[in-house]
């Protein structure tokens, strides 16, 4: 495969994340709620002067997010013409994956289920290879499909 990825961790899982799909890391610093927004939704911050949606990735696997703390980076990522800044536990660094896209035996539950295209070797290990589209939809979306 050796496509490039970014190694983050969210929810104590190590992810891997396209790094195409990556444009920078930055420090989240203020994050302004948004009134009204599902709860996966953290707030607004900005970077040189664009607005970003910030995306807590714990919850909007639907999990609690107190139980991992952060490391108060993000990674930012552009879906469908929108920017949004990824709350993640931990960004490592980047990585190459030595492997194809494998299925994920027995899986990690329906909440990783969901927004994992599967599992990625690297140099450093083994890491779900994370669907962004499917992460940012939030956990609304596995309710909708239920």
């Amino acid at each position: 495969m050796n496509d490039l990825m970014v190694m983050v961790e969210i929810a104590g899982r190590r992810c891997a994340l396209n790094a195409h799909d990556v444009s920078s890391v930055i420090e989240l610093g203020v994050v302004t709620p948004v009134p009204r927004t599902a709860d996966f939704i953290a707030g607004i911050t900005a970077m040189r002067s664009q607005s970003l949606t910030v995306i807590d990735c714990r919850r909007a696997l639907g999990l609690d997010p107190d139980k991992f703390p952060t490391d108060h980076r993000g990674a930012v990522v552009t879906i469908a013409n929108h920017s949004y800044a990824l709350m993640v536990d931990r960004i490592d660094d980047i990585n190459t994956a030595t492997s194809e896209v494998e299925n994920v035996s027995g899986g990690f539950g329906p909440e990783w289920s969901r927004i994992t295209t599967g599992m990625v070797e690297t140099s450093t290990g083994p890491a779900l290879l994370i669907d962004l589209a499917l992460l940012i939809a939030g956990p609304e979306s596995l309710e909708a499909a239920a």
